[in-house]
């Protein structure tokens, strides 16, 4: 069986306190640097790894490492600074699915996390191995492993015998372990951005003499900030730029610096990068553009070997305002204010933009990062560290691309419980979209990948950097709605209704008043007011007036969130300065979500401030409503249950993998399975199509459409040869097929029409009626599997009403996804219809999630149609593609 990547190729991992180890499998030339490692291997260390200080064992071990892998059997070594750090190995006892392990660390890496990081690596290869334990023995006094056993977060059972300890590690990946993992790569991560984030002191290498320069505007914008800690700048002829002392080389530096800002030529980046490297830079900045893929690859190589995390190239800079920090590594014409929203963007010109909109705003910044071309840190990587600094409170993301998409989701859905996350989706557009050949791989549009990650992981996606600015200053301002009811309140009426209109159309209720309140409203209010909602207050009202009626409407209980629509008139007892004033003093009294629009008075969002309390005002309607439904959309994902794996019991994945090992060698580049193999597959997952019949000749045809018809039924015969997916357009479909002769006639239509082509024909019963969906599974090669689901039927492109989700699901994913589409109520009982069956629905789709997690080489299944009836469902054709796909794990730890 494959190994995982990463037992197939070196990866670099961070470790504990925030270094870069390397993990690789062993080769037979690494035999001499594993000697090395045993003969620097303290006595004491020897006897605690082989129960004896003899070094005999150590050469024995050292021989056996160093042969090559098979099946069962891996070993790996850990290296930093080309030097053995830390060994693993494991081999498979025989006649059973566990496998005998044995783990080394160097003296000196001890309590760092290397052997952690090494198990991790061997447990996710040999998984792939279809090892289902590790078997481990250790004598009792060498606790430090058998905790490095009782801390991976996997089951872990111990028998004592004498002085040793046999262990037993089960090797099941379920939800205590992936967390435990997740726990960890947050303390290396944050670990490793410190000197990037908080650096003690920097460096900018190519701090040019011209004014105008980018590493010049670094060092201004360094100054400028009142960076806190030593500050040098690198250049070949001058003593000195903008005050600083400049040394001719890296190497001349007095001291290490945390961070290097490199501003120089493309060509030269990566070996000033290897300079930086050996001086014991801890971090690199490179705004520097223009590396091709070599001078790209050298620099990423020399970050890795010298343990450097990397922001760039191609970026902007990046900025801290924290106290004590008041670092400004960018070449950006303005800073920015200290805050507490955490920004980080993949264009400069986009940070630009957000970081203007922000200080208009008047929301400070607590670090800002642009990623730039995105080599090593990215959003994931700022995710955690906003969860962990203390500070952030808003989370700002701009990505173009994911580099590891799922543990991107993973991470979100954490951060996204106590911070809130906003994104503009970028590249909604159909550019670049694949061909695709199945219903559910057309209906797997990027915009529907994306979304469908942000809505799992609880993120704000929105459409644009203004609806993103609008999002902002509401959620930075106001407390969360408790639900989705508005009330409108305008001293024109006209407003009110527009403002009204756009609450409906953004997914908000504005609900008639109780009458009790109306008769309170209009007691508050001028003579002429409507009192009902939305609320005209008229042109007259006055100060106090207004402050009445938001005050009365706040504490009704009936609606959850104001919208305040105020124009300035010549009538009004209050000026519009007057108006505003109310709407602060009744937020400040009575904290309360409120959004104020004022049409025509400003052309994008704006934060009124006074009386120690800010309200966000939007010069249309529609940008309050949008960046109101935003909040109730984060108070439903914090309302709504983490969620559990999907319950699948029954699953038979080993047959299911040899199924597909079968199909792939005797077609290593893969294709539409056979009928008998699709059905196979599903079978192994509990998943049942509507009886059928292969019929290779007009007599099969008919005897199996008797079989199939039974009393008054009817039979349907389909055309099948190898490629063939969409039978409809082929008109390869008969139906209603009522009688022997009837079938006689299709059967004989469809072998004239595909002569040549036709392998046979499928007889089935004529399924019952009922509502037609789809259900299917594309595999995505950033996003893996995604989980599709909507309206069926030869209708399925055309009305595109499709909800998605990425695999795993959860048994929440797996009820939202049924109640996403617009669909819906159909299955929920329209017009006093009996519901379907929703839980034969959930199990199906959690079938196919599990299915679609098991085998990486699902490329493609389609399930369409899938009848839904009050008594169950009928799954009455699928297509399954299988393509050969190596087996990746992506909550394993590993740098990109």
């Amino acid at each position: 069986m494959a190994h995982t990547a990463a037992a197939r190729q070196e990866v670099h991992v961070l470790l504990a306190d925030g270094s870069t180890v390397s993990v690789r499998p062993l080769r037979p030339d690494d035999r001499a640097a594993v000697a090395a490692f045993y003969t620097r291997m303290s006595p004491e260390n020897l006897r605690l790894r082989f129960f004896t200080a003899n070094r005999h064992s150590a050469e024995q071990s050292a021989e056996r490492l160093c042969r090559p892998a098979r099946p069962g059997r891996a070993a790996m070594i850990a290296e930093a600074g080309g030097e053995a750090i830390g060994l693993v190995e494991y081999h498979r006892l025989p006649g059973t699915d566990h496998a005998d392990l044995a783990l080394a660390v160097a003296d000196r890496w001890h309590h760092r996390g290397v052997g952690t990081v090494l198990l991790e690596h061997a447990a996710s290869a040999a998984r792939s191995d279809g090892i289902t334990a590790f078997a481990a023995d250790a004598l009792s006094e060498n606790r430090d492993v058998l905790k490095v056993f009782t801390d991976l977060g996997l089951s872990v059972t111990q028998h004592f015998d004498g002085p040793e300890v046999h262990c037993l590690v089960r090797l099941d990946a379920d939800e205590t372990y992936l967390s435990a993992v997740e726990a960890r790569g947050r303390t290396a991560d944050v670990a490793s951005l410190r000197p990037l984030l908080r650096p003690r002191s920097v460096m900018v290498v190519g701090a040019g003499r011209r004014p105008g320069s980018v590493g010049r505007a670094v060092v201004h914008n360094l100054r400028r900030s009142g960076f806190a800690g030593p500050l040098y700048a690198v250049h070949p002829v001058t003593p000195e730029v903008l005050g600083v002392t400049a040394y001719r080389s890296v190497s001349d530096v007095p001291q290490a610096p945390d961070l290097a800002v490199l501003a120089v030529p493309a060509a030269v980046v990566a070996s000033v990068a290897q300079e930086c490297g050996r001086r014991g830079v801890r971090a690199l900045l490179v705004v520097s553009a223009g590396l091709d893929r070599e001078d790209g690859h050298a620099l990423l190589s020399a970050c890795r070997r010298y343990g450097m995390r990397l922001v760039g190239p191609n970026c902007l800079g990046l900025a801290n305002t924290e106290d004590g920090v008041r670092l400004d590594a960018t070449f950006a014409a303005d800073l920015p204010s200290p805050g507490t929203a955490g920004v980080a963007v993949q264009s400069g010109g986009v940070g630009i933009a957000l970081l203007a909109g922000l200080s208009r705003l008047g929301i400070g910044v607590s670090t800002f990062v642009s990623l730039g071309d995105k080599y090593d840190v990215s959003g994931n990587d700022m995710l955690q560290w906003w969860e962990s600094d203390g500070r952030t409170d808003l989370a700002l993301l701009h990505l173009e691309s994911f580099g590891n998409a799922r543990a991107f989701s993973r991470t979100a859905r954490r951060v996204t419980r106590s911070v809130p996350v906003l994104t503009v989706d970028a590249g909604r557009t159909e550019v670049g979209r694949r061909a695709a050949a199945s219903h559910t791989a057309a209906a797997a549009t990027p915009t529907m990948t994306r979304q469908a990650l942000f809505r799992q992981a609880g993120v704000t996606s929105t459409r644009s950097i203004a609806e993103l600015l609008d999002t902002a200053a509401f959620l930075h301002s106001q407390p969360l709605p408790a639900g989705r009811r508005v009330a409108v309140v305008s001293n024109a009426g006209g407003t009110g209704v527009l403002a009204a209109d756009a609450a409906v159309e953004g997914v908000l209720g504005v609900p008639a008043f109780s009458p009790e309140l109306t008769r309170r409203l209009i007691g508050a209010l001028p003579r002429g007011a409507a009192a009902t909602n939305p609320v005209d207050t008229t042109a007259a009202v006055s100060e106090d007036q207004l402050r009445g009626c938001l005050a009365g409407l706040i504490g009704s209980g009936e609606v959850d969130a104001l919208i305040v629509s105020l124009v300035p008139t010549a009538v009004a007892a209050a000026t519009g300065d007057d108006l505003v004033r109310s709407v602060l003093r009744t937020a400040r009294d009575h904290p309360f979500p409120v959004a104020v629009v004022l049409p025509g008075q400003a052309e994008s969002a704006r934060c009124l401030t006074g009386l120690d309390v800010t309200v966000p005002a939007y010069a249309d309607p529609r940008s309050a409503v949008r960046a109101l439904a935003h909040a109730a959309d984060r108070t439903d994902w914090l309302a709504r249950p983490v969620g559990t794996p999907a319950d699948v019991r029954g699953a038979d994945t080993p047959r299911a993998s040899r199924l597909v090992d079968e199909y792939l060698q005797a077609r290593p580049d893969g294709g539409w399975t056979d009928p008998d193999t699709c059905a196979a597959l599903l079978d192994c997952y509990g998943v049942a199509q509507v009886p059928w019949a292969w019929a290779h000749n007009e007599s099969d045809a008919v005897f199996a459409a008797r079989r199939f018809r039974g009393g008054q039924g009817a039979a349907v015969l389909k055309a099948y040869w190898p490629g063939l997916v969409h039978k409809s357009e082929e008109h390869a479909v008969r139906l209603d097929l009522r009688d022997d002769a009837a079938v006689t006639d299709a059967y004989r239509d469809v072998a004239e029409r595909f002569r040549g082509k036709l392998t046979g024909v499928l007889v089935q019963p004529m399924a019952r009626g009922g509502v037609e969906l789809f259900a299917g599974v594309v595999q995505d090669a950033v996003f893996g599997p995604l989980v599709m689901f909507g309206l069926g039927g030869t209708a399925t492109e055309v009305l595109a009403d499709h909800a998605a989700r990425l695999a795993p699901l959860t048994d929440q994913d797996v009820t939202e996804l049924v109640g996403a589409p617009r669909c819906a109520p159909l299955l929920l009982g329209h017009r006093g219809a009996a519901p379907v069956d929703l839980e034969g629905l959930r199990q199906l789709l959690a079938r196919l999630s599990r299915m679609a997690g098991d085998l990486p080489q699902l490329a493609e299944a389609d399930l369409n149609p899938v009848i839904a009836r009050p008594d169950g469902i009928d799954i009455v054709d699928v297509r399954v593609r299988l393509a050969p796909s190596r087996a990746y794990d992506p909550y394993l730890r590993r740098l990109r």
